[in-house]
């Protein structure tokens, strides 16, 4: 007999959103349930040039072994735009990653040992609880509102369970699509520092602002310098098969992070890196990102316009200013896991919002996307789980 898988590769199961969105792969269906950026907004154009520049310019150079920390010139754009944004930063503040995914699996891998107490908001994307299950880590859920996580019960559950660290994704957060604000940012960053807790601050939705004024970075805040892992990412805004991200973080966790890169893959991607530094300094990325906002404004309304006959009588659901994703709860007594077996036969999907919870998970809740589909499809979905809902409510459609 063949000796046993690790526990930690029986302990962690797989993703639930990866299979519903296999489930719901055939033609027809009008998924909600996937966090994907629109095919159709990708600068297919630009991006084609950036690669033919990549090549054209130094071919030797974009087929070849590169540095664990990454292209320079994509680190000095990066640095560039992050300074820009109010958080000055050096090309030498930065690590480039296979997408942020890898970021924050190297940074869990140079501080979280098995056991260590890793503090969440609740509920929290998927990944991230898996990334800390990998790791043996003891994981906890920070009580949150409308308006993020609890100031008081952070410190309360930090002092308490002697956490090493805070997961949050502070803007558009993804399940739920809610933002911190910058009153309980400036806390949580005070917290940080008197308490002697590392901050890890996921940002891929950021720059998908649609209304309302930009809120600092936590890593801006006081405090915070000095313990902030800050990810980074081109999925949402350029195309997420480049698998680009990049860390943002203080010098020893940064170089432990290269440490932990090099025993995963060495270094990300040379072509991928020297064609979006070619991309971040010939085109206008920030147009680019114009586009792409106003095109979610405007699905995101038509999805918000449509809920209320969609969803069974009582539902509620927030008002997200950017991001992706809207967050809705089912009324008392229904359960969203089923009412998705019934809405998958009538060609709607969504995801429920259960596997995203740490400890007890809310049965009502789901999660909605309005990225992937034009208005007039977000429209016909929309009617679509209005009749799933009242056949799921053994009501006649």
């Amino acid at each position: 007999m063949l000796p046993p898988l690790a526990a930690r590769a029986t302990a962690v199961g797989g993703s639930p959103i990866r299979e519903i969105l296999a489930l719901t792969a055939r033609p027809g269906v009008i998924s909600f349930a996937g966090g994907l950026p629109a095919p159709e907004l990708f600068d297919t154009e630009g991006l084609r040039a950036a690669y033919e520049a990549a090549f054209t310019s130094s071919p030797g150079r974009a087929l070849q072994y590169s540095t664990t920390e990454g292209a320079p010139e994509l680190r000095e754009a990066v640095a560039a735009r992050a300074t820009a944004r109010g958080l000055p930063t050096t090309p030498d503040d930065l690590l480039i990653t296979t997408g942020s995914q890898q970021a924050l699996a190297l940074v869990t891998s140079a501080l979280v040992d098995p056991g260590d107490t890793v503090l969440v908001e609740n509920p929290t994307y998927l990944a991230a609880l898996q990334t800390f299950g990998m790791a043996g880590a003891r994981v906890v859920p920070v009580p949150c509102d409308d308006e993020g996580l609890l100031p008081d019960a952070l410190q309360e559950l930090v002092e308490r369970e002697h956490a090493k660290l805070l997961y949050t994704i502070p803007t558009f957060q993804n399940p739920t699509g809610r933002t911190l604000t910058a009153a309980r940012r400036a806390e949580v960053a005070r917290i940080a520092a008197r308490l002697g807790l590392w901050l890890v601050e996921d940002d891929p939705y950021g720059d998908l602002r649609f209304e309302g004024r930009d809120i600092p970075w936590l890593a801006a805040h006081p405090g915070a310098e000095d313990r902030t892992a800050l990810l980074g990412s081109f999925s949402k805004i350029l195309a997420p098969g480049l698998r680009l991200g990049w860390l943002r973080a203080p010098a020893a966790l940064r170089r432990a992070a290269a440490v932990a890169k090099q025993a995963a893959d060495l270094h990300t991607s040379t072509v991928d890196q020297l064609a979006a530094a070619h991309y971040l300094t010939t085109a206008d990325l920030d147009a680019h990102i114009s586009r792409v906002r106003t095109a979610y404004r405007t699905r995101r309304n038509a999805l918000l316009a449509g809920l209320e006959t969609a969803l069974p009588p009582t539902s509620t659901w927030n008002h997200p200013e950017g991001g992706m994703f809207i967050w809705a709860r089912l009324p008392e007594g229904h359960d969203a896991t089923a009412l998705l077996k019934t809405s998958i036969t009538h060609d709607v999907a969504f995801v429920p919002g259960a596997p995203f919870h740490t400890g007890t998970p809310d049965p009502r809740t789901l999660r909605l996307s309005f990225t992937t589909h034009t208005p007039e499809e977000i429209t016909t979905g929309l009617t679509r789980l209005a009749t799933a809902a009242a056949a799921y409510s053994g009501v006649s459609a």
